[in-house]
């Protein structure tokens, strides 16, 4: 279930980084190679992490992905709310999935 959850948060994320990235792009927050180049490598980092998430060490990623988008918000103020709420949803479902993994376990 943990995994679950954690990729439909990552999946909803990517579109929104995407996004977020033109923004940055479009108002000239960052150079064009900046702000285009680092969604990408970002996007390619939270695709990848979908499919790593069978592998413990990748929910660190997933934490990692969280702080970047949180600290994006230094190039745009609107990001610090879009990241928080990222975030807010990142850990819920990582602790109700730990939750019902370890409930299911025990059944």
């Amino acid at each position: 279930m943990k995994r679950s959850l954690a990729s439909i948060v990552l999946g909803f994320e990517v579109i929104v980084v995407f996004l977020a990235a033109l923004v940055l792009f479009g108002l000239k927050a960052l150079p064009p190679l900046a702000a285009l180049g680092g969604g990408a490598v970002l996007l390619i980092i939270m695709v990848g992490t979908v499919g790593l998430l069978r592998f413990q060490w990748a929910y660190l990623i997933g934490w990692a992905v969280q702080v970047i988008v949180i600290a994006a918000g230094f190039l745009n103020p609107t990001l610090f709310f879009v990241g928080a709420i990222f975030a807010a949803m990142w850990t819920y479902c990582m602790v109700v999935g730990t939750k019902l993994d370890h409930q299911k376990e025990n059944a």
